[in-house]
């Protein structure tokens, strides 16, 4: 059977949330996190202040650096959380079969709605839907969303990052691996720092080059060559994930004695981190919802968690986000009997794609994809 994907992302979704209930914020560059004057982190942005270089997970001292008339923001999650569930109530009402992967992301399989015989019929047959979904999101919610429509997830979520914010672009089926060929080979599923850099030793840097290579990836990246050379080729064939079978992944440490040395705490969770981020890439995952875990000498256990617009998955951002939450919530008053470290909200790995249309030929799928204004 022909799949129809959709793949629906909202455009910096906290931060335009709070420009939205907050009108005087319209066209400034906001920051969502700590203040720069105090430790702590960005946990999202606007797009006025990624042209500053911003980012999640960033220092927000570097951020107000980097953007010195950024304005910091507190996050609200109980007001993003409820918008999201305002949001997919828009989704159900499609009749799709959808995938949740974040608080601002999905999967919509329409398939059964578009059963044409030859793929790109039924994928330009979903246009309208697309529209409509956009459409209704911005005269309901007032916020702007970005959707990838394709043949399978892989293609959808590259296509939904294509052209934010507010884009809609749809991947020809015949024309998938031209699209693929000038990206990076970060931007596949499965494909993160530690493998970036042993493709790129091998003269491997696109997605091209990927797909030219004449040898057998798997003497590079073992046994994931093979899944990695179909991801290459823009094929994929996860289905929609339902069950969400791995909802979290954390590491927890008992000290032989109750410990409040700081060079010992912060070595325990560089090596969680590093547990945990391991696990993340052998699950081609990332997650926006870091957690930190502290028992104390008379067994009192808190949790504190932070959650961010763009997951992360290297050991040295989750690091970085649990010394933060250690810190800012001042859980080391006392000496420690365990620590733990944890990543929760997880999702398939998010690439943010700024390929501009005019370098690429004529020739390319790319001409293809249609900008759909609000």
């Amino acid at each position: 059977m022909n799949r129809v994907i959709l793949h629906l992302d909202m455009d910096a979704f906290y931060a335009s949330v709070e420009q939205r209930d907050q009108p005087q914020l319209r066209g400034k560059p906001v920051i969502v996190g700590s203040p720069p004057n105090q430790r702590g982190v960005v946990c999202a942005a606007s797009y006025e202040a990624r042209r500053f270089g911003i980012h999640s997970a960033m220092p927000s001292v570097t951020a107000g650096r980097l953007c010195p008339k950024g304005i910091f923001i507190r996050p609200r999650m109980d007001r993003y959380r409820q918008e999201s569930e305002c949001i997919m109530g828009l989704l159900a009402d499609t009749g799709a079969v959808i995938e949740q992967t974040s608080v601002d992301e999905a999967y919509l399989d329409v398939s059964a709605q578009y059963p044409a015989q030859e793929i790109d019929d039924g994928l330009r047959q979903a246009l309208p839907l697309a529209r409509a979904l956009k459409q209704r999101i911005f005269l309901e919610r007032q916020l702007t969303a970005s959707i990838g429509l394709a043949s399978n997830k892989l293609l959808a979520k590259l296509a939904s990052d294509l052209q934010k914010p507010n884009g809609l672009t749809l991947v020809p089926e015949r024309d998938k691996v031209l699209f693929l060929r000038p990206m990076p080979v970060r931007v596949l599923c499965g494909v993160g720092k530690v493998t970036a850099e042993v493709l790129s030793k091998a003269g491997i840097n696109t997605v091209g080059e990927l797909q030219d290579y004449p040898g057998d990836l798997r003497k590079l990246v073992g046994s994931f060559g093979p899944t990695l050379k179909q991801y290459a080729l823009g094929e994929d064939d996860r289905p929609l994930d339902l069950n969400e079978t791995t909802k979290s992944i954390s590491s927890e440490t008992t000290f032989l004695q109750d410990t409040e040395d700081r060079p010992v705490l912060r070595a325990t969770l560089r090596e969680q981190a590093a547990e945990i981020a391991a696990e993340l890439t052998q699950k081609h995952l990332m997650a926006k919802t870091v957690q930190v875990r502290v028992r104390y000498g008379d067994f009192t256990t808190l949790t504190r968690q932070i959650t961010l617009e763009e997951p992360v998955g290297e050991a040295k951002a989750i690091y970085r986000l649990g010394c933060h939450l250690l810190a800012w919530h001042k859980l080391v008053t006392r000496p420690l009997r365990l620590l733990g470290l944890g990543v929760c909200n997880l999702g398939s790995p998010s690439q943010q794609l700024w390929l501009p249309f005019d370098n690429c030929p004529d020739h390319t799928p790319t001409r293809l994809a249609e900008k759909v204004p609000a």
